[in-house]
């Protein structure tokens, strides 16, 4: 990461195949780069003394000093010797802006393999091939050949379309828009929008916000961890083409089509908080509402102006889910006084033809201050006693004294452009049509709706030990020895039982007699259904009789079955038939099913089941692992949760307990990276019991890929529960260290509120006087991948309380780790600061950290004596503290 760091504020600048030429590239770098404020640049061009009055040189080896960053823009065939010469010069990142690479084919492939083997071979960063550079307006930086560079600004945009971003660089000139970056990955050979993130959260507090236009993930886990440390406090907003890519599903159900790469990616994006619009003119709104800092917090919206435009803006919002707000007597006494008597009284408020500015006006500022109205739109047509930038100019006034959002719908030609203009320059949305700026609001409020929604503390569930495994091991190794991929029947509920999800486990016979004794066992009504290796979808064959009611029926219905298999399967094996006891009462068939994405690893679906499952798309994705908030929030993204929540059948117990099969699958999917693809369907809700009714899984020959992960299927680690310990404070006083959960905000708050002022004081090196709750979600909604924070914990009065708490929060590129330790004050001095701290040292060093680090209020002696006991040295800085640092290597 240092070497990124380096790259993108760089001191001194080489630019191989700089030219004077007009028109070429290599000349549009290079007067960009003189004008960069006193950086040193330095043309490389084996042709020339000077370029544009400065000395030019042969090859990078002849610059006199070592270069932050080299930018390449000379014919694709050589850049890889030119790469190798920048990384035996000792560059630090390169930026290709050449073209001709995998796009040619087979030998622009070689290319782009040499041009990767060269960069790890020295270590350097490089953004590209295929790329226009980036920009850093505040820094005055300009490493491209595009022609705008922005005012500097809060946003950072990352783009891999070379084109959408010259065309959003144009816009925003045009905009008055201020980036604080703008980089295009190109081919993403190295650099991808993980290391960008990651580089703009620890090292530029400027950026307030990100866009993204986004064709392919990368590292799909690290761009996760980056995504969702971000996205807690900052916005992230990502435009990703390719909604319809995938088949639209149908009749048969088609996993692979349901959870397609756009599910997938959605599914990504809600996870780590993550904004996803739709259309390129969404992007540019989300922007201007980046700029404004003026997030929708709530649906209820005040529609003001002419009354054909509210009645449509009102339509398109109820369509979207938004709501009308209900105006207060107050508010409507208020607007009383500044309208005409035969105003409708009422929200939308209509204004008649002869409205005026100051009616305009008014009438915004009173609903806007209403406390029923979380949000505004006023429409405008052309008005004799209104003109457009008047109007404007009124509301710009209202707006800028509220922190609610308003959005404008200036509707006419030439007469409202001026108007749009004063809107566009304020930061504030202006639109040409009431649908538009109704889709505006409910996307800044839904993205605003959906991270309170992710971030809801999660009810604790009951301790579970986690189910043992050799058994289902066996099963898996057993399959694979005999030549098998997909589990039978009973295998797959096997593993579902295991996991507490409930099944109808079904027992073979290889006969109609066996058939008739398991049935008189389990009871009436039973179905059948084949079993063969060879058959994945029994439905497919006709492999299926259901309602067998008694023992007279079910030898003639083994006959039938067999004889109705062999017709559409005549090659297949036949190993039996299954019998099983059938659910009475069917009220929902629901879907359970998981796969293995390309880019995120397992996915998991949820939705209607049955024979139609996929063809009505009533379905949600979510990545695993799940806990009760996110399964909650992937039950009620269906429509058959609104099914099942209006049914007289249903209850809410039934909900919370699909909440924790829920959970259990998930946890199945995380234990075992062998399965492939796991189907249940349906999985059957009745108001006497719910149960997997049907249930196959296929798994991989060689699901773990060489890595240090346990968990190479996963792009989100799981809870670690190898760091689980217990420890013995004193006699009769057990603790137990293990790493934090979003379920312990409360307990967290509490530890802290409960704490001294001085302990709070010597932890956070300022006094606290309440803790907010964006500051708590930091804490507990933690990437396991790079920051573990570890709590104490004791039973008191049949009550867990938290009584301390450490983190180890790791940079991007695993080189270091910052150390913190918070003591309750009731139980320092007991020994509990240091086991907390050595807990730490030991997961850094399983982490393969060089070293950690850890900064201490130089008064705070005890903390001090701890660290030095552990081999840290102590440096005293400047303002009070102290660094601590140890090596672990």
């Amino acid at each position: 990461m240092g070497h990124i760091q380096t790259m993108f504020d760089p001191a001194t600048i080489a630019l191989v195949g700089a030219s004077e030429k007009r028109g070429a590239v290599g000349r549009s770098i290079l007067e960009k780069l003189l004008n960069s404020g006193k950086r040193r640049i330095y043309p490389v061009n084996p042709k020339a003394e000077s370029l544009l009055g400065i000395k030019s040189y042969p090859d990078i080896a002849a610059v006199p000093e070592q270069m932050d960053l080299a930018v390449i823009a000379a014919p694709a065939r050589s850049v890889p010797r030119a790469l190798e010469e920048c990384g035996a010069a000792g560059v630090n990142g390169v930026v290709i802006v050449s073209a001709g690479f995998r796009e040619t084919g087979e030998e622009g492939r070689r290319l782009e393999h040499d041009i990767n083997r060269i960069g790890k071979k020295y270590g350097m960063r490089i953004l590209g091939p295929n790329s226009v550079g980036f920009i850093r307006p505040p820094l005055n930086l300009s490493a491209t050949f595009l022609k705008n560079t922005p005012p500097p600004g809060r946003i950072a945009f990352i783009s891999q379309s070379a084109a959408l971003g010259s065309a959003i660089l144009d816009w925003a000139a045009d905009a008055g828009i201020g980036f604080s970056l703008f980089a295009s990955l190109g081919d993403m050979i190295d650099i991808d929008f993980a290391d960008l993130i990651d580089f703009l959260e620890e090292y530029d507090e400027a950026t307030r916000s990100i866009l993204i236009y986004m064709e392919s993930v990368g590292n799909a886990r690290k761009f996760m961890s980056a995504a969702r440390g971000f996205a807690r406090r900052k916005p992230i907003i990502v435009l990703k083409p390719g909604r319809y890519g995938e088949g639209a599903g149908g009749a048969d159900f088609q996993l692979a089509s349901m959870a397609g790469d756009s599910a997938v990616y959605g599914a990504a994006f809600r996870r780590a908080g993550v904004l996803r619009v739709k259309e390129i003119a969404e992007l540019f709104d989300a922007a201007t509402v980046l700029v404004s800092r003026k997030f929708a917090r709530g649906p209820r919206v005040a529609v003001i102006g002419s009354a054909g435009p509210c009645a449509v803006t009102m339509d398109a919002l109820l369509e979207k889910g938004g709501e009308l707000a209900n105006l207060s007597q107050e508010s409507i006494d208020r607007i009383n006084t500044v309208m005409p008597p035969y105003w409708n009284k009422a929200n939308p408020v209509y204004l008649h033809g002869g409205a005026t500015v100051e009616q305009y006006a008014e009438a915004l500022a009173i609903c806007i201050q209403d406390e029923a109205v979380d949000g505004a739109i006023v429409n405008y047509v052309p008005l004799i006693n209104a003109p457009s930038d008047q109007v404007a100019q009124a509301i710009v006034k209202v707006a800028e004294k509220n922190r609610k959002p308003v959005i404008a719908v200036w509707m006419g030609g030439k007469v409202v452009q001026e108007g749009k203009g004063i809107f566009s320059r304020n930061g504030i949305l202006v639109y040409d049509t009431p649908e538009e700026a109704a889709r505006s609001y409910m996307n800044m409020y839904n993205y605003r709706r959906y991270l309170d929604r992710l971030y809801e503390i999660p009810a604790a569930l009951p301790e579970q030990e986690a189910p043992p495994k050799e058994r289902l091991n066996a099963l898996i190794g057993n399959a694979l020895a005999e030549g098998r991929t997909l589990l039978n029947e009973q295998e797959s509920k096997e593993f579902l039982a295991a996991y507490g999800i409930p099944t109808a486990m079904p027992q073979v016979a290889r006969n109609p007699e066996e058939a008739v004794a398991i049935a008189e066992k389990l009871g009436y009504p039973v179905a059948l259904k084949i079993v063969s290796p060879d058959i994945s979808r029994k439905s497919e064959v006709d492999g299926v009789i259901l309602g067998i009611d008694s023992r007279d029926e079910l030898p003639g219905a083994c006959e039938k079955l067999v004889r109705r298999v062999r017709k559409w399967a005549p090659e297949a094996t036949l190993s039996g038939v299954a019998v099983e006891k059938m659910v009475s009462r069917v009220e929902h068939e629901l879907l359970l099913a998981a796969r293995k994405d390309t880019d995120f690893g397992s996915v998991i679906l949820f939705g209607s089941g049955g024979p139609m499952a996929g063809a009505g798309r009533d379905y949600s994705v979510g990545l695993p692992p799940l806990n009760k908030t996110l399964a909650s929030m992937l039950i009620q993204d269906t429509r058959v949760y609104k099914m099942m929540r209006n049914s007289r059948e249903s209850s809410a117990a039934d909900i919370a307990r699909l909440e924790e099969v829920l959970i259990n699958f998930s946890n199945l999917i995380v234990d075992f990276p062998e399965i492939a693809e796991i189907v249940i369907n349906p999985f059957a809700v009745s108001p006497e019991d719910m149960a997997a009714l049907d249930a196959r899984i296929t798994i991989e020959r060689d699901p773990r890929p060489d890595g240090p992960s346990a968990y190479p299927h996963l792009a989100i680690s799981p809870y670690p529960t190898k760091y689980i310990r217990s420890w013995q404070m004193e006699p009769g006083t057990e603790v137990v260290l293990r790493p934090i959960r979003p379920e312990d905000e409360p307990a967290k708050s509490e530890m802290l509120l409960s704490s001294s002022p001085e302990s709070l004081r010597t932890r956070f090196f300022h006094t606290v006087k309440d803790i907010p709750r964006k500051l708590l979600i930091y804490f507990v909604n933690v990437d396991y991948d790079r920051h573990m924070s570890l709590i104490a914990e004791v039973q008191e009065e049949k009550k867990k309380r938290m009584i301390g708490a450490a983190s180890l929060v790791m940079n991007a590129d695993m080189t270091s780790g910052e150390l913190a330790v918070f003591v309750h004050d009731r139980y320092q001095g007991k020994g509990l600061g240091k086991r907390l701290l050595e807990s730490l040292i030991d997961i850094a060093r399983d982490k393969s950290l060089p070293e950690v680090h850890a900064e201490v209020l130089s008064e705070n002696a005890t903390m001090l004596g701890i660290f030095r006991r552990f081999g840290f040295t102590v440096r005293q800085l400047p303002g009070g503290s102290s660094e601590c640092r140890l090596n672990l290597g």
